[in-house]
This record gives C-alpha cells, sequence and structure tokens, in this order.
C-alpha cells in the first residue's frame, strides 16, 4: 500500500495494493500491522456502513471525548471527503482538506483524533464504510455547520440533502471559542 501525507497534519490518504484479474479483484481493507508501520496506530472498535442518495451531505461531525479516529472508504459510488482540523493547538486549526474516493481508485483516508468529518455524495448513491477508533456515543455527537463562512469549505453540491441534525450544527466561531476557553 501506498501512504501520502496530506497538508493537515496526521491527515493521510491511502492508496491499498489491489490485485486484479479476468474474475474480479482483491484488496485488503485493513491489516493492523501494516497500517501501525505505516503510522496508524489506533485500534478501531467499531465498523460502520452508510447508504446514501446523490446529493447526501453528512458532516461535518465529530464526538467530543474521547473522540474517533476514522478510516473511510467507499465500497460503491463517489464521494467528496473532507476533514477540518479542530484541535485548538494545532498550527492547521480551522483549516480544512478534502479528497474524493470512488470504488474505482479504492483509496481511503484516515482521519486522526482532533477532526470533524463530513461527505456528499458525487455518484446516483454511494456505500461509505468507515472504521472509528471509539464506539458511537450520542450524548458526545457534536457537528460544526458545513456552510459555516469563516471554514468557506467548496462542497460541490448546491443544495444538499441534510439531517435535521447537521441543519441545526453549531458555528466554527461558537466551537473555537469553545474550544480555546
Amino acid at each position: 500500500m501506498k501512504v501520502t501525507e496530506l497538508g493537515l497534519c496526521g491527515l493521510k490518504l491511502i492508496q491499498p495494493t489491489v490485485f486484479a484479474a479476468g474474475r474480479g479483484f482483491f484488496l485488503e481493507t485493513y491489516n493492523e500491522p501494516r497500517y501501525r508501520a505505516a503510522g496508524i496506530s489506533e485500534h478501531f472498535q467499531q465498523d460502520n456502513h452508510s447508504r446514501s442518495p446523490k446529493g447526501s451531505l453528512r458532516g461535518l461531525h465529530y464526538q467530543s471525548a474521547p473522540g474517533q479516529a476514522k478510516l473511510v472508504r467507499v465500497a460503491i459510488g463517489r464521494i467528496w471527503d473532507v476533514a477540518v482540523d479542530i484541535r485548538p493547538k494545532s498550527s492547521t486549526f480551522g483549516r480544512w482538506q478534502a479528497v474524493e474516493l470512488d470504488d474505482q481508485e479504492r483509496q481511503q483516508l484516515f482521519v486522526p483524533l482532533g477532526f470533524a468529518h463530513g461527505f456528499c455524495v458525487l455518484s446516483e448513491f454511494a456505500d461509505v464504510h468507515y472504521k472509528v477508533s471509539a464506539p458511537y456515543d450520542a450524548a458526545t455527537e457534536c457537528g460544526i455547520s458545513y456552510a459555516d463562512p469563516d471554514l468557506n469549505i467548496s462542497w460541490p453540491v448546491a443544495s444538499p440533502l441534510l439531517s435535521a441534525r447537521d441543519r441545526q450544527a453549531e458555528s466554527f466561531a461558537s466551537y473555537r471559542a469553545r474550544a480555546r476557553s
């Protein structure tokens, strides 16, 4: 596998080795010793799978404590995946990075602790699989507005399909004030 360090500290794009033949393909979607050797030492505790139609936008989500690192991949379809550094002491605090993930390139995005994460669906629908380093806890689920003007994320969808939770997410300014106090 090939691991590329992205512009935000700890954010990594992973290109797994794909073995293709006339009858299909095979790849390892996770191998703990190999990922550990690539600098991903999180112990993943839960696997999640979502299916969303074109134009859906999920995010920007994070768990307040203990937080969740994520390893994201697309099994079917294509998404525009965004990670926002929300670590107040980070030199890249408040910056975001986006990558396109799909079922053709089969890349994965490693999102470390201290990031908000979201994606929008570019294909007719997308099945997204992701590992997380801590179990989901409704009491610690949080969100930052996908349309926050301070973040100025260039989402490739004009009128996204949103959950009620995502429509009511807090502003980055509100998060910043709380996180730095």
